[in-house]
């Protein structure tokens, strides 16, 4: 170097340089082939769970193993596949979770068209394959057989009071005594695909979940933009979530179904569209009743982030008369359908939670920690922190401390964290709402109990991991 020579990142005239524009190309490259390798392995592992789904006892329901070369339960891809057993299985679910992880930490990197077609390709294939996992596909056309066929009132009976019709092998036991724990607008739609076949109805069912994933996805996306969050981060996050897309998409779950009327309320909520919003939302608790968590915080931000004075308290009107009207029509048809049958529904919801599960908190607590005798006092316990953090959030919403959706977003994260009963695609209730919620806490919150939830579910392939105690 001759003493000429600036020295290394300075110029000639002295000024220093730090080349900062090339390492950050170095660091945005390694970034992007990040989230690359994220997408071949969600893709990857989507293929090997639904080609394997039909022999791999795992990942089917155990009423459906025993017969999943009848009625063509096997699905589209049929029983040609191999058998992953349960160490493949794990091995699989775990790759593809930690795909999920680093996709969507890199996602703002990467293509939308390549995100958004990943996301459509993952979920047609796990379409395509059997049920996964639960029965509730079954449930829900039994329920909708009770009332079309049988002339019953869902609400009242559950499916042992015919036990002899060909769609009850398929139900789980633990729901062959529970009438419908779902709302009117669904048990009513659930009367329309009641004389379908039974692999019919199945294919229904999942293409219905299916569909709404993928208009979720796309409600998300709309919302991100008027949020100004980041669109392709925020429909990663959603739409590549192993536990709404396998679990839930593979499951044929009404959640996602619920879902999509509840986005589409929040985001004509954004657009200023107040009655339609109330309607919108309304209509997704008359398919499963928790989407009417969504509600309370839509209403107590009227006073801050939609409006100011008369245009605040004209879109508050807005909201409540839309929301009222579409209580009231959805109570007359209701009672029309059912009589006073819903009026059983929160009985029978608040039964099937004490009976609650072991991949929940309280149920880890009292029954894979071995601590039965501590596991009541903590459901009660939670119960009453889930009912604190839901004031104090509505109360911050009120006082325009906390932005409505992630306010929101907090209450389903408390719900999940406190539920006595938690199944993997309740996920689907968070996500949506951490993903516009525009709070790194809770973006951060949300995918940490996503890897919760993944532990639990893998826990119970590993053999006797299920029965794992402390």
């Amino acid at each position: 170097m001759s003493v000429d020579s600036p020295p290394l990142g300075a110029t000639r005239s002295g000024a220093f340089e730090l080349r900062a524009p090339a390492l950050e190309t170095r660091t945005t490259a390694s970034r992007t082939w990040i989230g690359l390798l994220g997408l071949a392995g969600m893709l990857l592992t989507g293929v090997l769970v639904a080609l394997a789904a039909a022999n791999t006892e795992d990942l089917l329901p155990q009423t459906v193993h025993l017969a999943i070369g009848q009625l063509g339960l096997a699905g589209s891809f049929g029983t040609t596949g191999i058998d992953l057993g349960s160490v493949g299985l794990t091995i699989v679910m775990a790759a593809m979770f930690i795909s999920y992880l680093a996709t969507v930490a890199v996602a703002d990197r990467l293509s939308p068209l390549l995100v958004l077609g990943t996301i459509a390709a993952l979920t047609t294939l796990i379409m395509l394959a059997p049920p996964l996992v639960s029965t509730d596909i079954f449930s829900y056309q039994f329920y909708g057989r009770l009332g079309e066929v049988y002339h019953a009132n869902p609400y009242v009976t559950g499916p042992h009071a015919l036990a002899l019709d060909p769609l009850y092998q398929y139900i789980d036991w633990k729901w062959v005594y529970t009438p419908t724990v779902y709302g009117p607008l669904f048990t009513a739609f659930s009367y329309v695909l009641a004389p379908l076949s039974i692999p019919v109805s199945v294919f229904a069912y999942k293409a219905i979940a299916a569909v709404s994933s993928l208009a979720i996805v796309a409600l998300v996306w709309n919302g991100a933009r008027l949020r100004g969050v980041n669109q392709v981060k925020a429909a990663a996050l959603v739409g590549l979530n192993p536990l709404i897309v396998v679990y839930g998409v593979g499951g044929g779950h009404n959640d996602l179904l619920m879902l999509a009327p509840l986005m589409a309320g929040v985001v004509l909520l954004l657009k200023g569209r107040g009655r339609l919003s109330g309607g919108s939302i309304v209509a997704a608790a008359a398919v499963k009743v928790t989407a009417g968590l969504v509600l309370p915080f839509a209403l107590a931000d009227a006073r801050g982030a939609l409006a100011r004075g008369a245009l605040q308290r004209t879109r508050r009107r807005d909201l409540l008369i839309g929301a009222g009207v579409a209580a009231a029509a959805l109570a007359v048809f209701s009672f029309a359908m059912f009589g006073t049958g819903p009026l059983h529904l929160p009985g029978t919801i608040d039964t099937v939670q004490a009976n609650g599960n072991w991949q929940s908190i309280p149920g880890f607590i009292g029954t894979r920690l071995g601590l039965g005798t501590v596991g009541h006092p903590v459901t009660l316990g939670l119960a009453a922190l889930f009912a604190g953090a839901l004031g104090w959030l509505l109360w911050r919403v009120w006082r325009g401390r906390l932005d409505w959706i992630a306010g929101a977003g907090w209450a389903a994260l408390a719900l999940l964290v406190t539920a006595a009963s938690l199944l993997p695609w309740y996920a689907a209730w968070l996500m949506p709402l951490a993903a516009l919620g525009r709070d790194r806490r809770l973006w951060r919150a949300s995918l940490a109990l996503t890897v919760v939830m993944a532990f639990f579910q893998l826990l119970a392939y590993i053999p006797h991991g299920s029965a794992v105690t402390l």
